[in-house]
């Protein structure tokens, strides 16, 4: 606390529990927190989950506290950089109209390239991600073994803890024709990931936005996602009885329930395409745009302003 006192030149007024003062020392964060006129996060869901403890990182009482004033605004991502009917990437272009005839060519050029199965009625799953705790991957490496036992590929792409690429270079050889682990980067591979894969895997254990989801979206790649923060917002889950929905999601970090999940997606893929590409239809309408965010920051610019 005294270095920050010194390097800030603020009197003692400020350092009391009720501003800089966290945890026996002092925290820039919080005193952006306490003395902001309004404070924003990228989902309404994060904005709820941080005024608890598991989230809060110690602030949740501050948060709590600023409730009125803070406000969750999802991010965007560039409509003209993710365009499956324009990407640069893809073999294949398509649209909502067309993307029954033409987004199945890019998941059989994607398995030839893999050295997968080539089989254009099988049910892809695809994972682009820092391969980090944060991202759920206990949990696929806890089922892993029985999801490959189903009618399904699995395509990963990212880096990240050594315990989980070794993780999936170990069911990439135990089942070679159904995983295939790209542990690196790659631009390109991540585009033909999102443009060929039927589903997205996303089990989260916090996510307070997410962008992967906003992606796989665009290209009608249904998510599987863990419904926290971001994600939650995001994916509206599929009703079979109200015909509703844009991909699937379940609420308890837990292994099982994820896997449940992901066979639910692969019944109504099976059995019941009709109704999966009524879904991808309602995916690629979402508006995840930077202009529609950036209208909620106008919202709230012209709110701080008095307008």
């Amino acid at each position: 606390m005294e270095s920050i006192k010194s390097i800030t030149g603020l009197s003692d007024y400020f350092f009391t529990p009720d501003k800089l003062e966290f945890q026996r020392d002092a925290s820039y964060l919080k005193g952006g927190l306490v003395y902001a006129d309004a404070i924003t996060t990228v989902s309404r869901t994060y904005a709820e989950e941080i005024k608890t403890p598991f989230y809060g990182e110690g602030l949740d009482g501050l948060m709590r506290a600023r409730a009125n004033d803070l406000r969750g605004i999802v991010n965007g991502i560039d409509y003209d950089d993710y365009n499956p009917e324009t990407d640069k990437f893809l073999g294949h272009h398509y649209n909502a109209r067309t993307f029954r005839r033409e987004k199945v060519k890019n998941k059989t050029d994607l398995q030839k390239q893999l050295g997968l199965d080539v089989d254009p009625k099988k049910m892809m799953i695809g994972i682009v991600s820092r391969l980090t705790d944060q991202k759920g991957f206990d949990l696929i490496a806890y089922m892993m073994d029985e999801m490959c036992q189903d009618e399904l590929q699995i395509v990963v792409l990212g880096t990240g803890d050594a315990k989980h690429e070794n993780m999936f270079r170990h069911f990439a050889w135990k089942y070679d024709k159904k995983v295939s682990a790209n542990i690196y980067y790659s631009e390109e591979l991540s585009h033909r990931i999102y443009g060929s894969c039927d589903a997205f895997l996303m089990p989260s254990l916090f996510e307070p936005c997410g962008l992967s989801q906003l992606m796989s979206l665009r290209y009608g790649t249904l998510p599987i996602v863990r419904e926290t923060g971001g994600l939650k917002d995001t994916v509206n889950p599929y009703n079979e009885y109200e015909g509703t929905g844009t991909g699937f999601s379940f609420a308890n970090y837990n292994a099982h329930e994820m896997l449940g999940t992901i066979r639910y997606a692969e019944r109504i893929y099976y059995d019941k395409k009709r109704e999966w590409n009524k879904m991808v239809d309602r995916a690629m309408a979402q508006d995840f745009s930077w202009k529609t965010s950036a209208l909620q920051y106008q919202e709230l610019y012209d709110w701080l302003l008095g307008y």
